[in-house]
């Protein structure tokens, strides 16, 4: 997959995997950008440009709808892309911190679509001439694994550890209950991201993984969790991660984390309220009595941290789409904070504007199906500028230094496994 995106012959392109399967969609038939102000549909490299008021998901299941028609057969497929944190605005009260073209979402239509299992490795949409560099590229030899590039992310210009103890007063005067609160982490070199992105999953083990290039952002993540998922059967499935600690420093010291992780009065009732959230939001679009909860506080391991984790399933309600359940379940709990509305205002107050970081890396299938996972252990690039960004949950027990560590086990996923550009 790193070697088809780092061989700049497909153009724009997105790589997603999931359990079982990796699939690099490349060469769009067409796109769809959303700002704050407009949505622009690009086709055949017609440009239709318009604005739109309303909910960001709705304007973009009808501009995907539009653009389908526009691509013609060829798009009958899945559709890729992103949609980011900033989208949750419209529907949590908070558009007032908006600034005019901030960017919302990036979908595309590929032409071309390798997919790779364990089994077989299928190649649709490619020209002649495409599918010979292809299996070219598939068929050289691996090669050793490229070299990180040593990194600092230990210093803190953006006083995190001040507006964690300002979320935790604001926590105590009871404003909300809990907010994730993030910090971001500039790079003194260009990345080279699908050499990042090879050598990151080599040493992470995330729930979903992706690399993206769409316009001029391009990012490597490694996703710890499942916003939501929609299957053709209208299964609906969120995944609350809550509760950290470090991972991979040995099997005597990762035990004594999970045991302390398992047993901490402040863990376990950050993931509890979180739980309670995701049901409720399932709830609210699920089948009445379809909604339940599994595997509560499990461990799963991610990189180099290890989180309490559930599994939140129902099944889709009455004339509800995938859509409806995204909006629903977007930003994920364990990204924004409880109450949602109280805690995307603080953060909107506290934190610089994210963007891609915890919103969700997006796939559409032309029956309904969907998948949208949450964009966390991720490197970011765009223009001149590269970057890392790492959040921790904070609640009325919180401590800043406390915090801050977590951070810093967080961003231990990407940090050593960024190869610099050349």
């Amino acid at each position: 997959m790193a070697r088809l995106a780092g061989s700049g012959l497909f153009g724009d392109h997105v790589i997603y995997e999931r359990p079982g399967q990796w699939v690099f969609a490349a060469a769009p038939l067409g796109a769809i950008e959303l700002d704050t102000d407009q949505v622009q549909v690009t086709t055949a490299g017609h440009q239709t440009t318009r604005g739109w008021t309303g909910r960001p998901v709705a304007a973009l299941a009808r501009a995907l709808e539009s653009l389908r028609v526009g691509c013609g057969e060829g798009a009958s497929g899945t559709a890729y892309g992103w949609i980011g944190f900033e989208s949750c605005a419209y529907t949590l009260d908070a558009q007032q911190y908006l600034s005019g073209g901030t960017k919302l979402a990036h979908l595309m239509i590929p032409r071309m679509e390798v997919t790779v299992t364990d089994a077989e490795v299928t190649v649709n949409g490619a020209s002649t001439a495409e599918l010979v560099a292809i299996e070219e590229l598939l068929g050289a030899p691996a090669g050793p694994p490229p070299m990180g590039h040593p990194t600092d992310i230990s210093a803190d210009p953006s006083g995190y550890r001040e507006r964690v103890a300002a979320a935790v007063a604001e926590i105590a005067a009871g404003r909300y209950q809990k907010v994730i609160l993030s910090r971001r982490v500039e790079l003194p070199f260009r990345v080279d991201i699908p050499a990042s992105y090879r050598l990151g999953r080599m040493h992470n083990t995330p729930a979903r993984s992706f690399l993206l290039r769409l316009g001029d952002l391009a990012a490597a993540g490694f996703s710890p969790e499942l916003v939501v998922s929609v299957d053709d059967d209208g299964v609906v499935t969120t995944e609350p991660l809550a509760g950290t600690r470090a991972f991979g420093r040995g099997a005597v010291a990762d035990l004594a984390a999970r045991d302390s992780l398992e047993s901490d009065p402040k863990e376990i009732m950050e993931h509890a309220v979180s739980v309670r959230t995701s049901f409720a939001e399932m709830v609210s679009i699920a089948e009445p009595g379809s909604s339940a909860v599994a595997d509560f506080m499990a461990v799963r391991e991610r990189g180099s941290v290890q989180h309490l984790a559930s599994t939140v399933r129902g099944r889709l309600g009455g004339d509800r789409t995938s859509w409806d359940a995204l909006e629903a379940l977007f930003p994920s709990v364990t990204a924004s904070g409880i109450p949602k509305r109280a805690a995307v205002d603080a953060i909107f107050r506290h934190d610089e504007p994210r963007g891609l970081y915890s919103g969700a890396v997006v796939t559409v299938s032309a029956n309904g199906s969907m998948e949208a996972t949450l964009v966390l252990r991720a490197v970011y690039q765009s223009g001149g500028a590269a970057w890392l960004r790492a959040g921790a949950g904070i609640i009325g027990q919180s401590s800043p230094e406390r915090e801050f560590e977590e951070t810093c086990e967080k961003l231990g996923s990407v940090a050593p496994y960024l190869v610099r550009a050349t």
